[in-house]
Parts: C-alpha cells; structure tokens; sequence
C-alpha cells in the first residue's frame, strides 16, 4: 500500500519511469535489511594474527632499479595457521615489515612445535637513499614492539 500512494500522486507519463524507481529502490533496501543480521556470524570461522619473523635474507645492498627478493622465516603454530599477506608501512623512509596469517579456530589442527615457514615478497629499488626496514619480531615482556632493523645502502 505504501508504494502505491507512493506512486499515485504523480501523472500517467511520470508515473511508469518515477515509479518504477522507488519500487526498485524499496526492493533494493527490504532484501539488504533482510539479508544482513548482525546475529549471524555462523559464518566467521576465521580471525588473522601477526606472527614474528625469525630471520630475514637480503642482499647487503641494492643496485638502483634492481627487484629483488627478501625472503623472511617464522614459525608456523599449526596446521590452522595459514600465510595471508604481508604487514608493510613505509612512513618517513622507514619500512615496517610483519607476517600476517589466517586462522580458522572451528577446525582440528595438528599443532607444530618448530614448522618453519619462507616467505617473500619483490623489492624494487627506486631511489639512491639508504633503504631501512624494520622486520617485527614479537613483543618482550613489557609488550614493547621488538624489531630487527636493517639498513641497506644503493650503488650504481
């Protein structure tokens, strides 16, 4: 009844395309309201955590215009844990680097004590300034951020 009234002050011309619009657009929002309900999360089996790197690979220096692979290490907890992307900021020359995995928690996963994992992903040297990066390896016992830095010079 809403929608007729909706569409019923208007003239026969305006009436097909005006009309039209506002069914569409009043179909659009019941099945959105009805299609999301925040009481479902049946579907979320899985979160993502940040793992510390063990160790990184990486040349002792870059030849401008030069990609190059840097290949880190770190330890897998689980057959749930699986390699998702790469945790990477550059702010004021300096690069933060961190793995992140996906876990699913409603599987049975075999745990690992010391599963290594090689990661890496390309570099590509754009500029004659030193790179710097910043590889996260955990937090101390404090809950500061501990990292690995290393810094890598460019020659021609």
């Amino acid at each position: 009844m809403l929608l007729l009234h909706l569409c019923s002050d208007k003239g026969i011309h305006y009436l097909n395309i005006y009309c039209m619009k506002k069914f569409l657009l009043f179909g659009f929002l019941i099945s959105f309201m009805l299609s999301c309900s925040p009481e479902d999360d049946s579907t979320l089996n899985f979160y993502s955590v940040t793992l510390p790197i063990e160790s990184v690979d990486m040349p002792a220096e870059f030849v401008l215009g030069n990609t190059y692979e840097i290949r880190m290490t770190y330890l897998r907890p689980s057959g749930c844990h699986l390699f998702n992307d790469f945790y990477y900021v550059n702010e004021d020359g300096i690069r933060t680097i961190a793995i992140i995995n996906t876990v699913f928690y409603d599987q049975d996963c075999e745990i690992f004590e010391n599963e290594e994992v090689e990661v890496y992903f390309d570099f590509q040297v754009n500029g004659f300034d030193p790179y710097v990066f910043r590889f996260w390896q955990g937090e101390d016992d404090n809950g500061n951020d501990i990292y690995y830095l290393v810094e890598v010079p460019v020659v021609e």
